[in-house]
């Protein structure tokens, strides 16, 4: 997908996030170079030239904007923002009160602002969320709901059950039929994503900007009987490390544990999207031959379009009849993106 320079220039204009990881505008009259959707001035056409890489930009003499830090990954966490989470990682009974924010030279507002903007919560919520989180594991383990609550940094036992319910919706002591599914941010060099797991293994990676995210965790939590809450799974790290791996060209298969609730039908067309060769494509018709059911092209990519663990299981391996890249959650660019890097490495 060859882009012209026009198409590049009104993307600039529009501020584009399509079109981060496919080109980069660097700036002749200021030697800077920028991602598609930086916020700064637009330059005149004639002051522009585009690359693809961020390599390019610097071996040509330019260097990163300060704006919209195009070295960086999209939506990358903070350092300041990484380093809270750590410590609520390793104790969530811990308490960040404001002063706490501002003795560390956070301003609590901005804070608030990039929680409210990636999480959809506050932080004083997503801290609330980190105990309940940790409690509930304790409790379903055979810890007593009176040392849970208290350990976890609640004050009283009804502000603790209170604040389990409105999350579960049932109180502590009944919460042994609920399941848990955790839920973490993961920063990729195509922007940030959602990992949610369960002790089985990875059950969800989506791009946080898919237009069908609210809807795939409705139905995984309703398949799972569970409540997805921003928490720890032991099968992060390993999730992080191979995503890592992978975007630098140094991992082909993955092994991270994966938990794939769906129909025995949907598990066919699920398995079959895992067979697919890196570096290689496939088209439905085939992918509906490989699991011998022909007829059933329609059904195939309807359950390709259910998939809910992106790249791992790699439904961007599948394209038109004619080679054309067809639909992708993730978007179009992000299609192309993981099919030219595998292709490079293959």
């Amino acid at each position: 997908m060859e882009l012209s320079f026009e198409q590049m220039y009104q993307a600039i204009i529009d501020k584009d996030v399509n079109y981060e990881g496919i080109f980069f505008t660097a700036v002749k009259t200021t030697g800077i170079f920028c991602r598609p959707s930086c916020t700064a001035r637009k330059p005149k056409p004639e002051n522009i030239e585009f690359f693809k890489s961020t390599k390019e930009c610097i071996l040509h003499g330019y260097r990163a904007c300060k704006v919209c830090h195009p070295l960086e990954m999209l939506s990358e966490t903070p350092l300041y923002v990484k380093e809270i989470i750590a410590e609520l990682s390793a104790d969530p009974s811990i308490k960040f009160k404001d002063y706490d924010l501002r003795q560390r030279c956070i301003e609590p507002s901005q804070l608030r602002r990039w929680f409210m903007k990636n999480h959809g919560m506050t932080f004083h919520a997503y801290q609330r969320m980190f105990r309940i989180n940790s409690a509930f594991k304790k409790i379903q383990n055979g810890a007593s709901v009176t040392d849970v609550a208290f350990n976890s940094g609640f004050e009283s036992l009804s502000g603790f059950g209170d604040s389990f319910k409105h999350i579960f919706g049932v109180s502590p002591k009944n919460s042994k039929e609920q399941s848990m599914i955790d839920l973490k941010r993961i920063e990729t060099p195509l922007g940030t994503m959602y990992a949610c797991a369960v002790p089985e293994g990875v059950c969800l990676l989506e791009f946080t900007d898919r237009k069908m995210l609210e809807t795939e965790f409705k139905n995984l939590a309703k398949a799972l009987n569970g409540t997805i809450v921003q928490g720890d799974n032991p099968h992060f790290p390993l999730l992080e490390r191979e995503l890592q791996a992978y975007f630098e060209g140094r991992l082909k298969e993955f092994t991270v544990p994966l938990f794939t609730p769906g129909s025995d039908f949907q598990n066919a067309v699920w398995r079959a999207l895992r067979e697919i060769p890196y570096g290689q494509t496939r088209s439905y018709k085939q992918q509906a031959l490989h699991i011998g059911k022909p007829e059933a092209l329609r059904a195939v990519a309807n359950a390709n379009g259910m998939n809910r663990i992106s790249i791992l299981v790699p439904c961007h391996r599948v394209i038109g009849a004619d080679g054309s890249l067809t639909g992708y959650g993730g978007g179009i660019w992000r299609k192309k993106w993981l099919l030219d890097l595998e292709k490079q490495q293959h």
